[in-house]
C-alpha cells in the first residue's frame, strides 16, 4: 500500500467517524429534549392537579362567603337587594380576575425545550466552525 492509499483510507475513516459522531450527537440531543419535555409535563400535571383541587375548595369557600355577605347585608337592606349587590360585586371581581389571568397566560413560559434547543444551536455552530477550519 502506498502512502496515498493510506491517506485516502485514513480520510475515509475520519469521515465515517465524523458521520457516526454526528449521528450520535443528534440522538443524544433528541434524547435530552425528550427528557426535558417529560420533566416539564410532569411538573405541569402536578401543578394542574393542585390548582384544580384548590379551585374546588375555593368555590366552596366562596359560596359560604357569598351566603355570609348576603345575610349580613340583609340586616341593612331587603334580602333580594342584598343578594343583588353581592352578585354584582362578585361579577365585577370575576371580570377583573379574568382579564389579569388572560394577560398572565399570554406571557406564560413556552413549552419548548429551550435548553436543548440552545445546546443544539451551539453544537451546530461548533460543527460549522470545525468544518470551516478543516476546509481552509
Amino acid at each position: 500500500m502506498t502512502t496515498e492509499e493510506n491517506n485516502q483510507r485514513s480520510m475515509r475513516e475520519l469521515i465515517d467517524k465524523l458521520s457516526a459522531d454526528a449521528r450520535e450527537l443528534v440522538r443524544a440531543e433528541v434524547s435530552l429534549a425528550r427528557a426535558e419535555l417529560e420533566e416539564k409535563a410532569r411538573r405541569l400535571a402536578a401543578g394542574g392537579a393542585l390548582v384544580a383541587a384548590a379551585a374546588v375548595l375555593g368555590l366552596v369557600a366562596l359560596g359560604a362567603l357569598t351566603a355570609t355577605a348576603i345575610i349580613a347585608l340583609s340586616n341593612v337592606v331587603s334580602t333580594w337587594l342584598a343578594a343583588l349587590i353581592v352578585t354584582v360585586v362578585a361579577g365585577v371581581l370575576a371580570g377583573i380576575l379574568l382579564v389579569i389571568g388572560i394577560k398572565l397566560l399570554r406571557r406564560g413560559v413556552p413549552p419548548a425545550p429551550t435548553e436543548s434547543v440552545d445546546q443544539m444551536k451551539e453544537d451546530v455552530s461548533w460543527v460549522k466552525a470545525r468544518a470551516r477550519s478543516g476546509a481552509t
